[in-house]
């Protein structure tokens, strides 16, 4: 079939990749000219597993690239709108964008139409779109709208994609749920896995996408529900964190006996610096925001909100404790991105832990294997430094900072890390270490909702100790 994707950020990228992947002719509508001349030439704007190779296979054949939205709609059967809708200052979400587009498809309707959101948008806004497209001019009979939620993880959105956990379709209108249901057949009844050079997946064997239908409202609801779930399912891990720091526990054990609950299960009790990215920190606000202009306190949101907001500060206190004081510190930082396997900083607790630091007059070298591009651009101009890895980030650092969960990170030789930092400092925001290990290589370890180890007494230059450097020939103070 046919379809529009209206937006080429990191949704609409994804779904129009992944479309012509599953055998549809994509057209793919974006205004930003800089961003369609990339596309068009090759060029993957977002650092996204298997999205380039999609890109390169579908180019120029089930996959086009244009600015021109009027033709677009008259060409395709469904539109999916997969437009930004950033947070205002109040939390609600800015549908700017979505009405920008609604208005754009209403005037270029001329035979039936399935409008999709597939941007995350608040309940109602599937009503507001139709309004919307009413009052400039489309005709009733003509179109549906109908929600499809995407719930796709950034470092692994194209095989979340392609081997979904459910596939929500929100369509009050029997015709306009068959548009869609024909959209992903592939996936549904398994034929796409049955071709020779498929994307791999995660599980092994035969395997079919399960379809839910539901109303437009209830889906829409789903996928803030679902994005508030597990931000709060984060939160509550960096809580106990909090408690076994308090007592002395160590936070990994008590993960792996509570997550070894089939009811509960061990994916996202992970704790660390907290939740960022472009998804959970926008939804769960946009949510609580619905509840409340419906008349509902969701004081659950309130806290998640809390403690992910505490969470970093508590790093920076771990900071202050492990270096005594910050002014003219050092400090060799790894990870930029909110987390493992993407490019994106949006709301990443590393960009805001360091921006922190920088204010505090701590000098600092980073590295990240996908994201330094995107954080310098963030960044205040020339504040910090970028290296070409982890090791030459931390050379000569007073403390080596861990932010973001790479698994490269995990695999750095500590002995290396040692010779590497001035002192042998660790802080470690996302547990990649083992306490034992560090403890065994001298390294003052600091991570979260684990006993600190102290490998050396004395780790960071106390006031005489600078006094006795200062005072050697060649010192002086900078």
């Amino acid at each position: 079939m046919n379809i529009a994707v209206v937006g080429s950020g990191y949704v609409g990228l994804v779904a129009g990749a992944c479309f012509a992947e599953l055998g549809h002719n994509v057209i793919l509508v974006d205004n930003d000219e800089r961003k369609l001349a990339a596309l068009k030439k090759g060029e993957c704007p977002i650092h996204e597993k298997f999205l380039p190779e999609l890109l390169q296979r579908h180019r120029g054949k089930r996959l086009a690239f244009t600015d021109d939205l009027h033709d677009a709609v008259r060409r395709s059967q469904a539109i999916f709108i997969a437009v930004g809708t950033p947070p205002k200052e109040d939390g609600d979400a800015d549908l700017s964008y979505v009405e920008s587009v609604a208005r754009g498809i209403a005037t270029a309707i001329d035979d039936y139409k399935v409008v999709v959101e597939k941007s995350t948008v608040p309940v109602y806004t599937n009503s507001w779109i139709r309004k919307i497209m009413l009052l400039n001019g489309a005709p009733a009979e003509l179109f549906d709208v109908a929600s499809n939620p995407e719930f796709l993880r950034e470092g692994t959105a194209v095989a979340d994609f392609l081997y979904p956990d459910r596939i929500v379709i929100g369509a009050d209108a029997d015709r306009c749920a068959a548009v869609l249901e024909q959209a992903y057949k592939p996936l549904v009844d398994g034929s796409y896995y049955d071709k020779r050079d498929i994307i791999p997946g995660p599980l092994a064997g035969p395997f079919k996408a399960r379809l839910i239908r539901t109303s437009a409202k209830s889906a829409e609801l789903i996928k803030h529900a679902s994005n508030a779930f597990l931000a709060m399912k984060i939160s509550f891990v960096n809580a106990v964190a909090c408690v076994c720091e308090a007592v002395g526990a160590d936070v990994e054990q008590v993960c792996e006996g509570i997550g070894s609950d089939s009811r509960i299960g061990r994916r996202f009790l992970y704790p660390g610096v907290g939740y960022g990215g472009s998804c959970f920190p926008k939804d769960l606000l946009a949510f609580r925001s619905v509840a409340r202009e419906n008349g509902y306190q969701f004081g659950l949101l309130d806290e998640t909100v809390k403690v992910n907001e505490e969470q970093r500060n508590r790093f920076l206190r771990k900071i202050r404790k492990a270096l005594w004081t910050l002014k003219g510190k050092k400090l060799g930082v790894l990870g930029l991105a909110f987390k493992n396997g993407t490019d994106d900083i949006r709301e990443s607790p590393a960009i805001s832990i360091m921006k922190t630091l920088l204010k505090e007059g701590c000098s600092i070298t980073a590295y990240d294997p996908a994201a330094m591009e995107r954080a310098a651009e963030e960044l205040p101009p020339d504040a910090i430094k970028f290296a070409n890895d982890p090791y030459e980030a931390i050379q000569g650092a007073d403390a080596c900072l861990i932010l973001t969960e790479w698994e490269d990170f995990a695999a750095l030789d500590v002995a290396q890390m040692k010779k590497a930092l001035r002192y042998p400092i660790v802080i470690d925001g996302r547990n990649l270490f083992k306490p034992s290990v560090m403890a065994a290589a001298g390294m003052n370890y600091y991570s979260v909702g684990r006993p600190d180890v102290v490998g050396e007494r004395r780790s960071v230059p106390r006031t005489t100790e600078l006094k006795t450097e200062l005072s050697e020939p060649g010192n002086k103070v900078a």
